[in-house]
C-alpha cells in the first residue's frame, strides 16, 4: 500500500528523466551483460552471471518504484502557490535561533530532498514542524539533539 505523497515540477521531471535511462540504457546493458556471461557456460559457479542478474533484479526494481510513484503523485508546481503560510513547495528563510544564522530550505518529496543543496523532505522533523507556519512565526523542531528554534522570515514561491 503506497501513500500518495506530493512531488515538485523539478522533481517529476528528475524521476521522468532516471527512469528514462533505466529504461533505454541500464535495462539493455544489463541484458547484454546476462547474454555475455552466460556465454561462458557453466551458470552455477558463474560469478559475473550472479552479479548481472542481482544488477538487473536492482534496475527493474528501481523501475517499478519510480513507475509507481509517478503514478500516484500529486505534482505541485511551487511558482503557481499562493498562500501566507508555509506549504509543500515553498523556500523558507529562516533565522536558527540558536546560532543566530540564516538558513533557508524548500519543502520538497521523499526522493527530492537534498539537505546540502537546501531540500528537505515533506516527512522531516524540520518540514513537518513548518508546515501552516506564517511569517514571524517561530517553529520548534524536535531532533535527537534536542529541540531547535527557527524563526520564519520570509516565505518564496518559485
Amino acid at each position: 500500500m503506497s501513500t500518495t505523497l506530493p512531488l515538485t515540477v523539478r522533481g517529476k521531471k528528475l524521476l521522468d528523466e532516471e527512469l528514462k535511462n533505466l529504461i533505454h540504457n541500464e535495462r539493455p546493458d544489463v541484458i547484454k551483460q546476462i547474454e555475455e556471461a552466460r556465454s561462458h557456460g557453466d551458470l552455477s559457479e558463474n560469478a559475473e552471471y550472479d552479479a548481472a542478474k542481482e544488477k538487473q533484479a536492482l534496475v527493474e526494481g528501481r523501475i517499478q518504484d519510480i513507475q509507481s510513484k509517478l503514478a500516484g503523485a500529486e505534482v505541485v508546481d511551487p511558482a503557481k502557490i499562493d498562500s501566507d503560510k508555509v506549504v509543500f513547495g515553498a523556500k523558507v528563510k529562516m533565522l536558527d535561533c540558536e546560532a543566530d544564522e540564516e538558513v533557508t530550505y524548500q519543502i520538497v518529496g521523499i526522493d527530492e530532498a537534498d539537505v546540502k543543496n537546501g531540500l528537505i523532505s515533506i516527512l522531516s522533523p524540520i518540514a513537518r514542524s513548518l508546515i501552516g507556519k506564517r511569517v514571524g512565526d517561530v517553529a520548534i523542531v524536535s531532533s535527537p539533539k534536542g529541540e531547535k528554534e527557527y524563526e520564519i522570515l520570509e516565505l518564496i514561491f518559485k
